[in-house]
């Protein structure tokens, strides 16, 4: 019997399906075939659960075997191809006639020529004669020639569809194999009534992935869970009830960050021998702050879930026809209002782009996977992030993309090199002058990163460090921070300067301006 998809649980590797059939039992105990079976399912996975006065003596999975694919959408594929390939071949075969006909035609052409010319000088032709049948040779090449442009363009349209045919067929890969997997089903024959079966199995080759969609309309940012679910395990799954587990049978934009500036002394190479373990020399040190990217309330859609003791199942309320052909396709998962705080942050040392920032708490029952988001504003696409795995409760940072608005520059306006006045040591001074500037429409809070160098030599010494304003933040490593407000159409001025007092024949490395 054939038992239609009824059901269909994802997991982020795999998918469990479930067919349903009714049986009307004969007298005696009875055996239902349910065929059609993707051959790559899970064999162990198999169940069978009965509806009906009823019970089931015994379950086998056996092998299906076919002359051809079953499946009547790859049978069409296969067909129209076929017919595509005879057609191409009587193409070629009649432009080999045509070809034969017009080298043919061309020949006569050129020997009726010098036959015509003879003939005419004899006075054994009429020249009307002559031209009649010079004018006959040449409406049967052009004839021939055009016969000739024609199949050069249906051979043409045949290869092209040809092509597309076989692209879809090597989609289908999983349905082309003729065999498929067949589960035999025994049942105790004393039952009255029909009887309801329910067969359950596990796929390899489908999963499903997170996407997201954060869009900021005025103050307000939403943020879209999609999941885009992809399948080629041989069987296409019909639009039917879709759970997406997060159970396991069995690029991004960065927002600034600072790190440490270490000055230290200029040493000749010294040969190392391979490390066993750990990175290789030079390698660069971790900057010790993980990539931010953030959000906060659910609203406005939510899915059924189901929570677990190790993972959660949702059911989203609009479902989609999944086919096996290794596509992504997306339905919604929930959808979060974000009650959000915006600032901006940059840092200047590495460039003078100033990012739009939200900060936000995850209210939400649900725990967000990894995956990328495509961040909006208002209509306009501005960019892509990614999100790291969020969970209820946690409050992140949201990388928004580039604001324009926000200018930000930074001048390096003194730099000084010399001896000190008893000559033993050598003294550098730099005072760099960062400008912020708000032209936007609203006020916003800017944070402001910078660095001074971090000296990891007795002999290298960083003095005289002067910031105006102050920074709300220093740290050991020296990394300073402010946070400034800013009205709409303001702009303000950040300056940091020190020195470098290093001993005599010492040279610096890491120095940089």
């Amino acid at each position: 019997m054939e038992a239609p998809i009824v059901a269909v649980t994802v997991f982020p590797d795999g998918a469990r399906v479930t067919r349903r059939v009714t049986v009307t039992p004969a007298p005696g105990d009875q055996r239902v075939a349910i065929g059609g079976l993707p051959l790559e399912l899970d064999r162990d996975s198999v169940r069978v659960d009965v509806r009906g006065a009823t019970q089931v003596l015994w379950v086998e999975v056996a092998a299906e075997r076919h002359s051809q694919s079953p499946d009547p959408a790859v049978r069409d594929l296969q067909r129209a191809a076929e017919e595509t390939r005879q057609l191409l071949a009587e193409l070629a075969d009649r432009t080999a006639v045509a070809d034969t006909r017009a080298d043919l035609l061309t020949g006569v052409n050129r020997r009726a020529a010098s036959a015509f010319a003879k003939a005419l000088t004899a006075g054994e032709i009429e020249p009307d004669r002559i031209a009649a049948l010079s004018d006959s040779l040449s409406e049967q090449l052009t004839t021939v020639l055009a016969g000739k442009r024609e199949l050069r363009t249906r051979t043409q349209e045949g290869d092209e569809r040809l092509r597309a045919l076989e692209r879809e067929l090597a989609e289908r890969r999983a349905q082309r194999e003729p065999d498929r997997q067949v589960v035999l089903v025994g049942l105790d024959g004393d039952t009255d009534g029909d009887i309801e079966l329910e067969l359950s199995y596990v796929v390899d080759n489908a999963q499903w992935t997170s996407s997201y969609d954060l869009r900021l309309t005025g103050d307000r940012l939403t943020l879209t869970w999609h999941a885009e679910i992809t399948q080629s395990t041989g069987e296409d799954w019909p639009d039917c009830a879709l759970a997406l587990s997060t159970a396991r049978p069995a690029r991004t934009a960065r927002l600034p960050e600072t790190t440490p500036w270490f000055l230290d002394r200029v040493r000749p190479p010294m040969p190392v021998a391979p490390a066993a373990f750990g990175a290789p020399a030079g390698a660069p040190m971790p900057s010790g702050v993980p990539d931010g990217v953030r959000a906060r309330s659910a609203r406005a859609y939510t899915p059924a879930v189901e929570h677990g003791d190790t993972a959660t199942t949702y059911r989203p309320a609009h479902t989609v026809a999944v086919p096996t052909d290794g596509t992504a396709h997306r339905t919604t998962v929930a959808v979060v209002d974000l009650a959000t705080v915006l600032d901006h942050i940059t840092f200047p040392a590495q460039g003078t782009e100033a990012f739009l920032r939200a900060t936000a708490t995850n209210t939400s029952e649900h725990t967000l996977r990894p995956g990328r988001a495509s961040v909006f504003h208002d209509s306009e696409f501005v960019g892509t992030t990614s999100l790291d795995t969020w969970a209820p409760g946690e409050e992140v940072e949201l990388n928004l993309g580039v604001d324009d608005r926000i200018r930000v520059d930074r001048e390096l306006v003194r730099r000084t090199a010399g001896k000190a006045v008893i000559g033993t040591s050598r003294r550098r001074e730099v005072r760099y002058r960062i400008t912020v500037g708000n032209h936007g429409r609203r006020p916003t809070t800017v944070t402001v990163l910078e660095r001074i160098p971090v000296s990891r030599d007795e002999d290298i010494v960083v003095k005289d460090v002067t910031c105006q304003p102050t920074p709300q933040d220093r740290t050991d490593l020296g990394e300073l921070t402010w946070r400034i407000p800013l009205a709409e159409g303001a702009a303000t001025d950040v300056t940091v300067g020190f020195r470098v007092d290093t001993a005599r024949g010492v040279e610096i490395a890491g120095w940089r301006d």
